[in-house]
């Protein structure tokens, strides 16, 4: 299917804005099409003057570190944003907390909390993925989420209107929030509790060493496929339905942790989305649970 283009014209910006972007270097399964245009805006100001200007039929989705995403192979229609260097700044603020802009990856902020001598944000260090992203998705790892931490998210919704949302209004629950789908986290405000540095320090090795021990990290894989089921584990699910190495195409469920599919080299988005869908429907038949999407699946198909 040919990616549908949009002929309302695309407003000027002081950021980068690029036709006919390639998304597949982007993404953690360097597989997928382009994007119709990818605006790296300058600031949140930027941003939001970009997208008050942009005619509305226009669809907007945001791009972090490109983990947890299939971009499908015809490519993402509209405007697909990255948020660049100027929103991954971290820094204290007052006692406790932390103000992180949306580009910061999770192993920043981690890091400069162990430097504040704040702990509870550790459990940043296992998500492969931005302060936007995991926000948007109430983010979590090794028996934390981001709604333990968070006090409030500055966002730009779709209009380009800007605004700081408390914890209590992003309405969490696992792995969800109800955030509007184009609004776009620009930054957000983290708070730990005072901790010894050297103790911050062990406990990322220690998650970090976790990782290792047991995801496919030196891969081309897009992280957790599937969202836990109540009380149930994804991975013991799709074991118990025998999908571990199951392959379709280049695409392949990982021997080391069967949640996590991997592109073996020449993979295209279709054959990564297909080999979910074959994983949900044995585990289905196998195990009567339906599977539900932890990776986000956007675009057209090739």
């Amino acid at each position: 299917m040919a990616l549908e283009r949009h002929a309302p014209a695309i407003p000027a910006a002081r950021g980068r804005l690029t036709a006919d972007a390639p998304l597949a270097p982007l993404v953690w399964f360097k597989a997928g099409g382009a994007a119709e245009w990818l605006f790296e805006p300058a600031d949140a100001e930027d941003l939001a003057r970009f997208l008050a200007a942009l005619d509305p039929e226009v669809p907007v989705m945001a791009l972090g570190l490109g983990s947890n995403l299939i971009v499908r192979d015809g490519g993402v229609p509209g405007v697909v944003v990255r948020l660049g260097k100027s929103f991954q700044g971290v820094v204290r603020v007052g006692e406790r907390g932390l103000s992180c802009g949306g580009g910061a990856p999770g192993i920043l902020v981690a890091s400069v909390a162990r430097d504040s001598g704040l702990g509870g944000l550790e459990f940043l260090r296992g998500i492969p993925g931005t302060v936007g992203g995991f926000v948007r998705m109430n983010g979590g790892a090794y028996g934390r989420e981001v709604a333990d931490i968070l006090v409030a998210a500055d966002i730009v919704l779709r209009s380009g209107a800007r605004r700081t949302l408390d914890r209590d209004a992003l309405g969490f629950s696992y792995r969800h929030s109800t955030l509007p789908a184009d609004a776009i986290v620009v930054g957000a405000t983290f708070e730990g509790v005072p901790a010894d540095p050297a103790a911050i320090q062990a406990e990322m090795d220690r998650i970090g060493a976790a990782r290792e021990e047991s995801q496919p990290l030196r891969t081309r894989t897009g992280g957790s496929t599937f969202r836990n089921p109540p009380g149930l584990k994804a991975w013991e699910l799709i074991d118990r339905a025998g999908c571990r190495g199951l392959r379709r195409g280049g695409a392949r469920v990982s021997e080391k942790h069967a949640n996590f599919l991997i592109n073996d080299g020449a993979a295209t988005a279709a054959d990564i989305e297909a080999l979910g869908e074959e994983v949900r429907r044995r585990v289905r038949e196998a195990t009567g649970v339906e599977l539900v999407w932890e990776i986000a699946r956007v675009g057209v198909p090739g």
